[in-house]
């Protein structure tokens, strides 16, 4: 078997299913709704032999990794590698709040996120995707196959899997979707890393799947 990494965004949280902005700073706890994702996940993919779950320290990732490591004879491994972007001042804020009190920051924001951070001592696109090189770089190390999974958030998977991809990181918003406890999956093998599921949700319920959540 070749190694292959799952990234699964944390479930609905209020904040996500307001659609404002929720990173690092921010530990938003999943809605009862959110909970029954990731309840649904662990259940779908539990039969699945996993060598390790690797979470963001956020409490909605951890509760959303939970449900499945509970199964599991290992423990979840929280790494702030994978935890999601800084927003600086815009955490908690809508995107109209954010473009009213912050244009010029997020009219260059929204152009080219690699290089240009949220107001307030944000995070770069880039130096996410820095972070987050280091632990799959040494997940490659540790495992030469089996399954692996990592629960984070919507920035950050998109970032990683443009970085893995070889995607203008830049373009991360635009190119990617992410939606709450959707699945996307990486296999490596001889000729590096090939995308083989995108933003999967058959896991949920046609119910949780329209639920609101970005």
């Amino acid at each position: 078997m070749p190694l292959r990494l799952y990234f699964l965004r944390h479930g609905q949280t209020s904040l996500s299913r307001d659609n404002m902005f929720c990173g690092s700073g921010t530990d938003a706890a999943l809605t009862a709704e959110g909970t029954k994702m990731a309840e649904a996940f662990a259940e779908h993919y539990r039969t699945l032999s996993w060598e390790a779950v690797y979470c963001s320290p956020l409490s909605r990732a951890v509760a959303t990794a939970s449900p499945l490591a509970n199964h599991l004879t290992s423990k979840i491994i929280v790494r702030d590698e994978i935890k999601e972007i800084y927003f600086g001042a815009w955490e908690g804020l809508g995107v109209s709040d954010v473009s009213q009190k912050f244009h010029d920051d997020y009219i260059r924001w929204s152009a080219d996120p690699a290089w240009n951070a949220p107001s307030g001592g944000g995070e770069t696109s880039i130096s996410i995707a820095r972070r987050s090189r280091a632990l799959t770089e040494e997940i490659r190390a540790t495992y030469s196959d089996g399954n692996i999974l990592l629960v984070s958030h919507k920035a950050t998977i998109r970032i990683m899997l443009c970085d893995l991809l070889g995607i203008d990181i830049s373009r991360f918003r635009d190119r990617l979707a992410c939606p709450v406890a959707s699945v996307s999956m990486i296999e490596f093998g001889s000729r590096g890393p090939l995308l083989k599921m995108l933003a999967d949700r058959e896991h949920l319920s046609k119910e949780l799947r329209e639920l609101p959540g970005t």
